[in-house]
C-alpha cells in the first residue's frame, strides 16, 4: 500500500518532469525519487511514466491517475487538519511578488502567524505568470499576484486585495537632459522598462498606449525595485506601480509625476484553486485585507 509521501512524490515528478527536479522539491536525491516511483508502480502493478535519459513523462495510465491521487492527498491533508484541532496548522506553500513581500502582505502573514503558531508558511518570491502555473498544478497553495491580462483557467480563483496607481518616476539629479513636459520626458529621456512579457509589463504598455508616445528604450528589467534603484542613481526614468512600501513623496533622489489623462492601476490579489485544502488560510488573508 503506497504511503501519502509516495503519492506526493509521484505528483511532484508529474509536475516537474524529472526525478532530479522533483527531488529538489521534496528534499530527496533523484535516485531516491526513482526508487519511490518504482515502488509505487510495483504496488499498483502498472507503469506510470515513459522514461528517457532526460525526463520522466507521464503515460496515459499515469495521467489518468492524477485526479484520483490529488484527491487522496487533499483528503489526507484535511484529515491532518481535523486531527490537529486547528484548521490553521501544518505547512502552507505560497508565492508572492517581491513588492508585496516588502509591503502589506508581509504584515498580513505576520498577523496570521501570531494567531496560529502551529502554521508553517513556506514563502517563495517570483513573478505572477510563473505563480499562476504553479498554483494551477498544485505546487503552490496560493500566490499573491498582479491581475492577469489574460483569462485564467476555470480551476483558478483570483480575489483582489489592493491596488496601486501607475506613476512616472524621474531622478532629481539625472545624467541626461530632462525636458519639462510629460510627453517630451517620455519621448527623449532614457526609459527603464519593466519586462514587457510580464503582467506588470502589460500595464506599463497600457500606460504608454494611453499617452500615445514612443519611448526612448534604454533598459528592460524584471524587478520594480531594481528599476527604482537605477532611477534614483540618475540613469533613466520609468513607469512603475506606486508601491506602498516605497516612500516616493519624501525620497530626495526621485521626483514623481502623475500621468495626465491616464487611468491604469495595478491590481494585486490572491490566486488560489477553486478547490483546495487551505481555504482557511487563504480566507484569513482575504479577511485581513478587507479589515485593514
Amino acid at each position: 500500500m503506497p504511503s501519502i509521501r509516495t503519492l506526493k512524490i509521484f505528483l511532484s515528478v508529474a509536475r516537474c518532469g524529472t526525478f532530479a527536479a522533483a527531488g529538489n522539491k521534496v528534499g530527496l536525491t533523484a535516485a531516491a525519487v526513482g526508487l519511490q516511483i518504482r515502488a509505487l508502480e510495483s504496488d499498483l502493478n502498472v507503469q506510470l511514466f515513459d522514461r528517457n535519459a532526460r525526463a520522466a513523462v507521464l503515460n496515459p495510465v499515469g495521467r489518468a491517475l492524477i485526479p484520483e491521487i490529488e484527491e487522496i492527498v487533499r483528503r489526507y491533508e484535511l484529515l491532518e487538519v481535523a486531527a490537529g484541532g486547528d484548521e490553521m496548522s501544518g505547512t502552507v506553500v505560497i508565492g508572492a511578488l517581491v513588492s508585496a513581500l516588502m509591503g502589506a502582505f508581509a504584515d498580513a502573514l505576520w498577523s496570521i502567524r501570531q494567531h496560529h503558531p502551529r502554521l508553517d508558511v513556506h514563502l517563495l518570491a517570483g513573478m505572477s505568470s510563473d505563480f499562476a502555473r504553479q498554483v494551477e498544478v498544485g505546487e503552490l497553495d496560493a500566490a499573491v499576484v498582479t491581475q492577469s491580462p489574460h483569462p485564467l483557467a476555470s480551476t483558478l480563483l483570483w480575489t483582489p486585495l489592493y491596488s496601486e496607481p501607475m506613476i512616472l518616476i524621474m531622478p532629481t539629479a539625472p545624467h541626461f537632459d530632462l525636458p519639462p513636459q510629460q510627453d517630451d520626458i517620455l519621448r527623449h529621456a532614457p526609459f527603464m522598462r519593466f519586462d514587457r512579457s510580464t503582467w506588470t509589463g502589460h500595464l506599463v504598455q497600457n500606460v504608454l498606449d494611453q499617452c500615445k508616445v514612443e519611448v526612448n528604450e534604454a533598459m528592460e528589467l524584471n524587478s520594480v525595485e531594481a528599476i527604482v534603484a537605477l532611477v534614483r542613481q540618475g540613469f533613466g526614468i520609468s513607469i512603475v506601480p506606486e508601491l506602498a512600501n516605497v516612500d516616493f513623496v519624501n525620497d530626495r533622489a526621485i521626483h514623481v509625476m502623475p500621468l495626465d489623462g491616464v487611468d491604469v492601476r495595478r491590481h494585486v490579489g490572491l490566486l488560489e484553486r477553486t478547490r483546495h485544502s487551505r481555504t482557511a488560510f487563504t480566507g484569513a488573508i482575504k479577511h485581513y485585507f478587507k479589515a485593514t
